[in-house]
């Protein structure tokens, strides 16, 4: 009040600035200011982590296919209306090797960065659920939609033992369709102990997935699911 009747611009500088603070990180999907994000994990080897996003979808069974072909193996991070309604697709991905994790029960992707607390923390809650149900399992690491958290995710996933998941190497797949684009944005970034970001769906995500996983396969990468204490909350 003192600042808006000395300055009335500078306390309209230090609101937008205050907000801007808060939305930075929030819609940075990477960025660690409200909590840590793992975005790589440690490895002496020539390893990978793919995490594949919005699934179950019809084309599980193929991709699993193609996965089981290419000798790679992914962590699933799942929409629980989704899994719910897909439950086999579930259960058969745990059974050849893969992992599943949380991606929000509804994926609200145009509000989750700025749902209260509670809804937040449903949306977490809710997949947790869902999964715990179909695999007898509660997941254990959290993508949020779009990669957009918002202040109150890292406390909702702090009562269940959970860790934000982001990535090393996207593609843009969700917005683009040519493999070969999609695995030009994501080889630079890709090196030992990188997160990759793929996502099942789309008409073009069998191709797109095959396209990645196969060149990087030629370069010599393995695809694994890495241990909780591998993973680095570092951009590095």
């Amino acid at each position: 009040m003192l600042l808006w009747r000395w300055s009335p611009l500078a306390a309209i500088g230090v609101l937008a600035l205050s907000h801007a603070l808060v939305l930075y990180p929030t819609l940075r999907p990477n960025v660690q200011w409200l909590g840590p994000v793992v975005t790589r994990f440690a490895t002496d080897r020539n390893e990978v982590w793919l995490t594949i996003d919005d699934g179950p979808a019809d084309d599980t069974p193929a991709l699993l296919e193609l996965l089981d072909r290419l000798g790679a193996k992914a962590t699933f991070f799942v929409k629980g209306t989704l899994a719910a309604s897909h439950d086999a697709f579930v259960r058969e991905l745990v059974a050849r090797g893969h992992s599943v994790a949380n991606h929000s029960q509804t994926h609200p992707s145009a509000t989750f960065w700025c749902l209260p607390p509670s809804q937040a923390r449903a949306e977490i809650e809710e997949c947790n659920r869902t999964l715990e149900t179909i695999t007898g399992a509660v997941p254990r690491w959290f993508r949020a939609p779009v990669g957009m958290k918002n202040p109150f995710v890292h406390p909702a996933l702090a009562r269940h033992g959970m860790r934000l998941i982001g990535w090393t190497a996207r593609g843009y797949d969700a917005v683009m369709s040519d493999p070969e684009q999609i695995l030009a944005r994501m080889l630079p970034h890709v090196s030992p102990g990188a997160i990759l970001v793929l996502h099942q769906g789309r008409e073009h995500s069998l191709r797109a997935i095959e396209r990645v996983v196969g060149a990087l396969r030629e370069r010599g990468y393995a695809f694994v699911i890495p241990d909780d204490a591998a993973l680095r909350n570092t951009n590095r």
